[in-house]
């Protein structure tokens, strides 16, 4: 996936199908002398609904198109013929898509799995024909019902990506050097800070051949929480994530400075998001300037060269399996 065609947020409209309207018709029967109302109903409006697809990983889609509508109802007919539905509009979302009620800021429901599907805007009711209204003092009504209006919402679409594993830390510690020797992808990387701009996602598949996914969050620097780099943005991104992997550079000037803040300011954005398993992981193990003050708390590792690599493998596996 190529970074410039990530979108995590969008606004969008969407409208409901406006029901058709009811008939007014009258039977001419060759032997029924008086004939009598025949006007069938008008059909439903559609709805708009956002269905889970797990090929999607963006809402890129909704970026430049924001009004979407279900189809009209059609009108009713003589002979009490109801009007046909209007269609549904699908529309296809990436697993992990929160949809809140822009008005009231409310969330109207989440994409959680595979062909899940919510209704966000309901279509309208169809008007009834002027069949349903004969009265004993009324035989040959000449009203009808029009169809109701479709609901009508702005909604927000805010993406959190569910990944099983989510590779942390400060900015040129190697996270997305470790996904791609991880998972074989082959994001962009560079020896200067903020190279990864949005999240990169990798696949992977454990001893089992069971897939997992990987994604690593741009570097969250001192003073994210208040709104300062580009990882704080990111953060909903692995607040449904399994394991989180805590990637400190080992030839950092203090890594435990580097841990500690980094630590603080997830603490500070959601606490519960500590709550999860953790590894502790030390990269650049290849270089001379590496230190290690963690000992045997954490995993040592070189992203660049491989080493430790197969470790942190069996790490995770044995993580995901509890």
């Amino acid at each position: 996936m190529k970074k410039e065609h990530f979108v995590d947020y969008v606004e969008i409209k969407v409208k409901g199908g406006k029901g058709g309207n009811g008939c007014v018709s009258f039977r001419r029967e060759k032997y029924v002398p008086k004939g009598g109302p025949d006007g069938g109903d008008g059909g439903d409006g559609g709805n708009v609904i956002l269905e889970g697809n797990e090929n999607l990983m963006t809402l890129l889609d909704y970026k430049y198109k924001r009004i979407y509508k279900a189809q009209d109802g059609e009108h009713g007919k003589g002979k009490k013929m109801q009007g046909k539905k209007g269609k549904d509009l699908i529309l296809k979302v990436p697993i992990g898509t929160v949809v809140i009620d822009k008005k009231t800021n409310r969330i109207i429901g989440e994409i959680l799995s595979r062909n899940q599907r919510l209704n966000v805007a309901k279509g309208g009711k169809g008007g009834r024909g002027n069949v349903h209204f004969v009265s004993p003092t009324n035989r040959a009504p000449k009203i009808c019902e029009k169809g109701e209006e479709g609901e009508e919402k702005e909604i927000i679409l805010e993406l959190k990506l569910i990944s099983d594993v989510a590779i942390i830390g400060l900015p040129n510690s190697g996270k997305t050097t470790l996904l791609n020797k991880l998972t074989g992808t082959d994001a962009k990387t560079a020896p200067y800070p903020f190279t990864t701009l949005t999240p990169n996602i990798g696949v992977q598949r454990d001893s089992s051949s069971r897939r997992y996914t990987i994604c690593d969050i741009p570097g969250i620097i001192e003073g994210a929480s208040l709104g300062k780099g580009l990882g704080l943005k990111f953060l909903r991104h692995i607040e449904r994530t399994k394991v989180l992997v805590v990637l400190i550079d080992g030839t950092s000037n203090s890594p435990l400075k580097d841990y500690e803040v980094l630590l603080r300011e997830i603490k500070s954005y959601k606490p519960s998001i500590l709550e999860k398993k953790k590894i502790l992981v030390i990269n650049k193990k290849d270089l001379r300037e590496f230190k290690n003050p963690f000992k045997d708390k954490s995993i040592e590792i070189s992203a660049l060269k491989g080493i430790g690599i197969q470790t942190l493998r069996e790490k995770i596996e044995e993580l995901l399996n509890e």
